[in-house]
């Protein structure tokens, strides 16, 4: 697991943070690295960014954070150049000649990135209801991942954040605030999806710290003891639960954390518990083979402390809904502190952190903790990857498969107002409308990509803010309908649009079927007749049955003519006088909307067919 730890204050100066940021790189790496540290003086000299800090300083602390989470060369130079866009005259091209293709990428990936900015600010202060505020920092969190064509970009992103959030530990007010709220919403839950768990916990306890100041303070105080010594406190406990256990002849795997300040809190104010009640502020895990290496290791832990009653849970023999399999216990050492343990075999292990019971799903709130499908399972696979890149001996390897990661089949686009919307790939202007609000895609006769008009049938690309024109009042052409156009690419849209078809055209059918009845009632002299109770004699539910019955040809004149009298009265024979033999307007009408040829936008009125606008 990484670790960040360099802090560029510890550094004596930009060479020794060179040196550290360089750490374990081979000499041809270090030259590039240091000629991007070079370019990156020149470029941003004394410049400073928006928060105050120097772009020099945030350049260099970022990149030491990426040398500490051990990404290659190319992204602890990309970090150096992070702003390069704005300060470096055609940056793109001059990248790509000093430091290659894959250096400008990430930084343009980076500076894309960047414009997602004052979204995931108004995100962080919007006013509206949880449930509104969730849904779209959830959005928002997938947007930033499917914005990039590189993962790492991702996590040069959360490199930045930590950085600043340092920065700003001597600096109050309300920019410090505002980037730890953003921080807690979109990219905390970010690093904890990716399973970069220092990350997460640096910007949670920063951020906390930030925001509820006494209340850290206080949960600080209460801890009663300084990270160190929890930290030395949980390295006895492992190293004597591996003593126990290799007397006993189990092989296990065995590591621990002190839980950080800003997670003590969650969990006291999601379980309304006090501190007390918090038994995992000091944990460890044991991984072994077999299950029942899982039952004999918490035999040892029983037997080497006293277990606290009512914190036990076997969910291997009862697994949680979510087939998560663990056993739980919470025990109380020789000093009275307590210790949480959790025993698990390597299968339940790589179950829980990797697949359907993973850690984010059951820990995050929000839409896509919920949801499973594809855009889960590349998840699993990206954590996979970082969890690997140990083990794969050739880094290119790693680098190739990590660029090949693109994440789902979603993209997002923003409304005028900034507001996320999720589409499928290939959606269009008209999916768009569509998703915003039914009407305004019937009524949608125009669009603007980016302040730009285009045809309604182009295919939306993510980040994309998206403008629709329409007129007052109208409908759909059915043309949108015609799959070789290319209008509509969502079956919710293309739905919509047919339903609004379906309702015209029994709206037609309901106008001509009353004026018929209308003018036989007439001729028969009972045009006060009640319509209902004909319709009933009839066999049919309701007036407007009946109506739609006679236009459809359903209902003939004879039959009319016999419930008007009560069904009583011999009428001669005569050949059966149907309304659909009687109405060839009606049936010439139907034919034309069979056949495509009348593309109503409203009323009565006819829409031009949208092929370009």
């Amino acid at each position: 697991m990484v670790s960040v730890v360099h802090s560029l204050q510890q550094s004596s100066g930009e060479a020794d943070a060179l040196s550290q940021v360089c750490l374990g790189l081979p000499g041809p790496a270090v030259a590039r690295a240091a000629a991007a540290l070079e370019l990156a003086r020149e470029a941003y000299g004394d410049k400073l960014l928006g928060t105050g800090e120097s772009i020099l300083q945030h350049a260099l602390g970022m990149a030491l954070i990426v040398a500490s989470l051990d990404l290659d060369v190319d992204a602890r130079i990309a970090a150096l150049l992070f702003a390069a866009n704005e300060h470096v005259k055609d940056c793109n091209e001059h990248l790509k000649v000093g430091f290659g293709d894959t250096v400008a990428g990430l930084v343009a990936g980076l500076h894309r990135l960047g414009s997602l900015r004052p979204l995931t600010r108004a995100a962080a202060g919007a006013g509206e209801g949880v449930a509104e505020v969730q849904a779209q920092t959830e959005i928002l969190r997938k947007m930033l991942l499917a914005m990039v064509d590189d993962i790492r970009v991702v996590l040069l992103r959360l490199a930045s954040r930590v950085q600043t959030l340092r920065f700003l530990g001597k600096q109050p007010g309300a920019v410090r605030n505002e980037m730890a709220r953003e921080s807690l919403l979109i990219y905390a839950p970010l690093a904890n999806r990716l399973g970069i768990w220092h990350v997460k916990w640096e910007l949670e306890d920063l951020s906390f710290r930030y925001l509820e100041p006494e209340t850290y303070k206080r949960i600080a105080t209460m801890l009663d003891e300084k990270r160190g010594e929890r930290e030395s406190f949980i390295d006895e406990a492992v190293a004597r639960l591996q003593a126990e256990m290799a007397t006993v002849g189990v092989r296990a795997e065995i590591y621990g954390r002190p839980k950080h300040i800003f997670s003590i809190w969650n969990k006291m104010r999601g379980k309304d518990i006090d501190f007390e009640k918090v038994y995992d502020v000091r944990a460890v895990r044991i991984i072994v083979d077999e299950i029942k290496d899982c039952y004999t290791a918490l035999g040892i832990v029983h037997h080497l402390w006293q277990p606290i009653h009512g914190e036990f849970d076997d969910y291997i023999s009862h697994p949680k809904g979510n087939f998560y399999r663990s056993l739980h216990t919470a025990v109380e050492v020789e000093d009275g502190r307590s210790l949480e343990v959790q025993i698990r075999t390597r299968e339940m292990h790589e179950h829980a952190e990797l697949g359907v019971a993973a850690h984010w799903r059951y820990k995050e709130s929000g839409s896509s903790a919920k949801a499973g499908g594809a855009y889960e399972d590349k998840i699993s696979w990206l954590r996979q990857l970082l969890s690997w890149r140990d083990e794969i001996a050739d880094s290119a390897e790693w680098v190739q498969q990590f660029k090949r990661a693109a994440l789902d089949d979603t993209i997002y686009v923003l409304t005028p107002q900034d507001k996320v919307i999720d589409l499928p790939r290939g959606a269009t202007p008209l999916d768009f409308a569509y998703r915003l609000h039914t009407d305004l895609g019937h009524r949608c006769r125009g669009a603007k990509i980016d302040g730009h008009m285009v045809p309604l049938n182009t295919p939306l690309q993510n980040g994309q803010r998206v403008e629709i024109s329409t007129i007052k009042s109208g409908g759909p052409s059915r043309d949108w309908l015609n799959p070789a156009q290319g209008y509509l690419v969502t079956s919710r849209a293309r739905s919509k649009a047919k339903q609004w078809f379906a309702a015209q055209d029994e709206a037609e059918m309901l106008a001509q079927g009353r004026s018929l009845v209308t003018k036989e009632l007439q001729r028969e002299g009972q045009s006060q007749a009640n319509l209902d109770e004909l319709a009933v004699k009839l066999g049919l539910k309701s007036a407007d049955a009946l109506f739609l019955a006679a236009a459809r040809g359903e209902v003939g004149m004879r039959s009319i003519d016999v419930a008007l009298r009560g069904g009583a009265q011999e009428l001669p024979p005569e050949p059966e006088r149907s309304i659909a033999s009687t109405a060839s307007t009606s049936a010439t009408w139907r034919h034309a909307i069979r056949s495509g040829s009348s593309a109503r936008s409203g009323g009565r009125s006819r829409a031009p067919s949208i092929r370009s606008t």
